[in-house]
């Protein structure tokens, strides 16, 4: 779920390792008993993120060894102070909340230097771009009073701003920061289980079994395994540096330019973020958000995440049939069901996960019961394999499947107790030993993984805060307003763009909630479904790190296709293009969303995006069954055009263009063959 730039960290030595640990514990106990105020989780959460950053990434990193060392002891120095910072909101609780929004003696201290941690250890593991971001609305908080007009606020004290940003539930601790220490790490934690133990092989195992033979299958492959990855670890970058190093090199070999084989990779990874169940940090915000559950984001978001992978898939279907590209030969692909009968136990953990969420339980209980069945049953692999004999592994999986029912009447109890057994019996039979250290590595990556999450959360705090405080929002939403209140195009344009420039500096998470913060609102009032706002935007938040010249997931790709982010981030903006229709399909037909009783509606709009996107698909590759001129491809992207509005005349006139068109290919096609 991170879009982690502490990816080249890989491993992590002596006391790092273990205060990764002792994180990964720490929000494992309060997610099963929650001893402590969320206040604290929260201020803890960011304590353990800044301790990690400032030792994993000390100052004066480059410099000669003498320098460097002093630079260690800095950082370890700097750390220890913002994991104190979290203490000090543990131990003064009672008097915080007793004399809230009052700042006294050692809270000026504590509140700047929790501050100045914050915007610095964003910046060592983001660089300069949401930093100077939040630098701006903190700027506005202290001297916005002297803005001209209407963005002028009534003018607030340092002690004001200082305790809405570091103290209280509105700044560094707020909405984001709880997200993170709770649902967030614990399905970062949970895609980090499932990937040591081994479901990237079981995915890229399904997907090559079932396409790498058919026309172009290794890109493909590609699609298909992103959008299984997807479904554990909700992050695109990490599924551009974990699938990519297998999909990339496999469609060079097969005559798949460099450039084209990683935007295809970073195209179809970036809708990790929005493919249930486990989509993206964004999904979980935005839930708390808006103040629904998370089943109805899922829900949300299911029709528009299968066209995303559908637009993909027929992308490089079209680029393979121009280029003459065939697939693996059927013998040198494995064979799915072999892949899923060596690991049919991993999507266990996958499949009760949806069932929770769709049943109504919360996305900390389903995430919580999600990870314990995880590790239950890795372990409980390891000790299967060193039974002899079919019945006796059996009637192993049969008690374990009783032991864990458990659940129902022990809760998270039962998952210590019955994991410890195991480990017991692992060690005891001597066997399981691979299986204790993927755990610890685990537990490691999880916490390694979180830190860009979790320090971008705590920092968009800083713009949460002075929004809240300054009322800024309902200003800007105003212009926006004014701008296209009669005009619903015009708006959608505005926001997209703004998610799109937002992009090239910032990640997902922050870009979500800046733009959310000010655009949203106003779609809402121009008559767009709540959660069909917050999802456009998070849509295009996902779209602009596909966007150049700063495109995050296309840079990722960059080292393994061996070639410029640059080239990549335009072929990935060509393969996702029809991608940029989805969302506003989605707001002038909100069934696409799911948000109808109605269910002709849905397959209607379905109907009408599955064609929009086989014409846009045609116009941007130049093929359908045969090449396309020019003529025929702006054909394709009109007819296109005319099925995103849900007017029944543009309906009519698109489908006839398109049926028209698919005539007169044939027609050509078949004289052609003639001639």
């Amino acid at each position: 779920m991170s879009d982690t730039a502490a990816s080249h960290k890989t491993t992590l030595k002596g006391p790092l390792f273990y205060i990764a640990i002792a994180f990964s514990v720490f929000q494992i106990w309060m997610a099963a008993y929650q001893p402590l105020s969320s206040q604290v989780v929260r201020a803890l959460h960011v304590g353990f993120v800044l301790l990690l950053i400032y030792t994993l990434y000390p100052p004066f990193e480059s410099a000669r060894i003498s320098l460097r060392r002093f630079g260690l002891s800095l950082g370890c120095l700097l750390g220890l102070l913002g994991f104190a910072t979290g203490v000090y909101q543990w131990v003064y609780e009672a008097d915080l909340t007793q004399r809230a929004g009052e700042i006294l003696g050692a809270d000026w201290w504590v509140g700047t230097l929790l501050l100045v941690l914050v915007f610095e250890a964003a910046r060592r593991i983001m660089g300069w771009g949401l930093p100077l971001v939040c630098a701006v609305f903190l700027a506005y908080a202290v001297w916005g009073q002297y803005m001209p007009g209407a963005l002028a606020h009534r003018g607030y004290g340092l002690d004001q701003i200082l305790s809405q940003m570091s103290f209280g539930t509105e700044g560094i601790y707020g909405t984001p920061t709880y997200v993170s220490s709770t649902y967030i790490f614990l399905f970062i934690l949970f895609g980090a289980f499932l990937e040591q133990a081994g479901m990237i092989n079981l995915f890229n195992d399904l997907a090559m079994g079932t396409v790498g033979h058919t026309r172009g299958g290794p890109a493909k492959v590609s699609v298909i395994s992103s959008g299984l990855m997807g479904t554990i670890n909700g992050s695109g970058v990490a599924n551009v540096v974990t699938t990519g190093q297998f999909t990339i090199p496999l469609m060079k070999r097969f005559g798949y330019s460099a450039g084209f084989a990683g935007g295809v990779e970073a195209t179809a990874s970036m809708g990790g973020q929005i493919m249930p169940p486990v989509m993206g940090a964004v999904a979980f915000i935005m839930a708390e958000t808006i103040d629904v559950p998370y089943v109805d984001i899922v829900k949300a978001a299911l029709i528009p995440a299968i066209l995303y992978f559908l637009t993909a898939f027929w992308m490089v279907h079209l680029e393979a049939g121009r280029k003459g590209l065939m697939g693996l030969p059927k013998e040198e692909c494995p064979n799915p069901w072999i892949a899923i009968r060596k690991r049919w136990y991993l999507l266990l953990p996958l499949m009760g996960l949806v069932a929770l969420l769709f049943s109504g339980y919360t996305p900390l209980f389903s995430g919580s019961v999600g990870l314990a069945l995880t590790v239950i049953l890795i372990f409980g692999a390891a000790l299967a394999q060193g039974l002899k004999g079919t019945h006796a592994r059996v009637l192993f999986w049969v008690l374990l499947a009783l032991a864990c029912s458990s659940f129902a009447k022990m809760g998270m109890l039962s998952f210590f107790v019955i994991t410890a057994v195991l480990v017991v019996l692992t060690w005891v039979r001597r066997t399981g030993a691979d299986t204790r250290q993927l755990a610890v590595r685990a537990l490691v990556d999880g916490a390694r993984h979180a830190l860009p999450v979790a320090v971008a959360c705590a920092l968009v705090g800083v713009i949460i805060g002075v929004i809240n405080l300054t009322g800024v929002a309902a200003e800007m939403g105003g212009q926006i307003i004014a701008i296209g209140q009669d005009n619903l195009l015009l708006a959608l344009v505005l926001t997209m763009l703004t998610c799109l420039v937002l992009g090239m500096g910032i990640p997902t998470i922050p870009n979500y909630i800046i733009t959310s913060s000010l655009a949203a609102p106003v779609l809402l009032k121009l008559g767009v479904p709540l959660i069909v706002s917050h999802m456009y935007v998070f849509y295009f938040g996902i779209m602009a790190d596909l966007t150049p010249p700063v495109a995050l997931a296309a840079f990722a790709a960059a080292p393994i296709a061996k070639e410029s982010g640059l080239k990549i981030g335009m072929q990935a903006m060509r393969i996702a293009v029809a991608g940029f229709v989805v969302p506003f399909m989605a707001v002038y037909s909100p069934a696409l969303m799911l948000q109808t009783d109605n269910p002709l509606a849905v397959v209607w709009v379905v109907f009408k995006a599955v064609v929009a996107i086989g014409m846009w698909g045609a116009g941007a590759i130049g093929y359908l069954t045969a090449p396309l001129n020019l003529f025929e491809r702006l054909w394709a992207i009109a007819a296109a055009s005319l099925l995103v509005v849900a007017l029944p005349a543009t309906d009519e006139a698109g489908l006839a263009a398109v049926a028209a068109l698919l005539g007169w290919h044939v027609w050509r096609q078949r004289r052609r063959a003639c001639a």
